[in-house]
């Protein structure tokens, strides 16, 4: 079964313009009365006037030179404020000029001074350089004699005779020469040996001799043949040690 349908449309009505509102007008609830003032019952305009006119007056003109008054301290301060702010850009003019200045010569400065340490670094590079090459010059100059003096001195450079010389012929002659020096010295030692036997035995018979004279003068012997034999004593020691020598 189909539902049956229908189609149904709807419009509303165009909305009307509302009217004015009537002006309200309050209901009048008491009576209206009426009354009659003459000329000069409330007061006299001209005679109450004239103090509030002259206060006005008086008021307006204070006012008015108040008002000039601070004009003109305006004015002065506007020309005291204008001639601090020529002053004040005056000094910051000098200020930016001297900064300026001040910024030109330290720039100056520090480019000096980055040339002086730049000066002074390849002065130093050329110093090293320079010394470098004295001494490489100096050592390469003394490397080969030095070399073959190296050589030489541990003996792979070597003259034959010299060196047949100092092998063979040095300790021979070394040997021999210490050989007559001992002999030397021995001979020394036995001449020194007899030289001081001698002279021991000559004292001995010194202080015999001086022994057998202090006998002969205490036991009264006479003086000629004390020195007879004497004599003939001293003679028989000196023939006795030349035969010793």
């Amino acid at each position: 079964d189909r539902i049956e349908e229908a189609d149904v449309d709807v419009q509303t009505d165009a909305f009307l313009d509302r009217p004015p509102s009537p002006l309200f007008i309050p209901q009048s609830t008491g009576k209206d009365i009426s009354t009659q003032i003459e000329s000069g019952d409330l007061f006299d305009f001209d005679l109450e006037v004239k103090p509030i006119v002259e206060t006005l007056v008086g008021k307006t003109v204070e006012q008015a030179l108040i008002e000039v008054a601070e004009e003109e301290e305006l004015a002065e301060i506007r020309e005291q404020q204008r001639e601090y702010e020529e002053i004040r850009n005056a000094e910051l003019i000098e200020l930016q000029r001297l900064e300026e200045q001040e910024r030109r010569l330290r720039a100056e400065k520090d480019r000096r001074m980055k040339q002086a340490q730049e000066a002074l670094r390849l002065e130093q590079d050329i110093a090293q350089k320079i010394a470098a090459r004295a001494f490489a010059k100096a050592y390469l100059q003394d490397l080969v004699p030095s070399v073959f003096n190296n050589l030489r001195e541990n003996g792979y450079f070597y003259d034959p005779v010299e060196h047949e010389i100092e092998t063979s012929f040095m300790p021979w002659l070394m040997e021999k020469t210490m050989t007559q020096v001992n002999q030397l010295v021995l001979g020394r030692t036995i001449l020194d040996s007899i030289i001081r036997d001698v002279v021991n035995q000559r004292i001995d018979d010194y202080q015999k001799l001086e022994e057998t004279l202090r006998q002969m003068i205490e036991g009264g012997i006479d003086m000629g043949t004390s020195t007879g034999e004497i004599g003939h004593g001293l003679q028989q020691d000196t023939d006795r040690q030349g035969s010793g020598l």
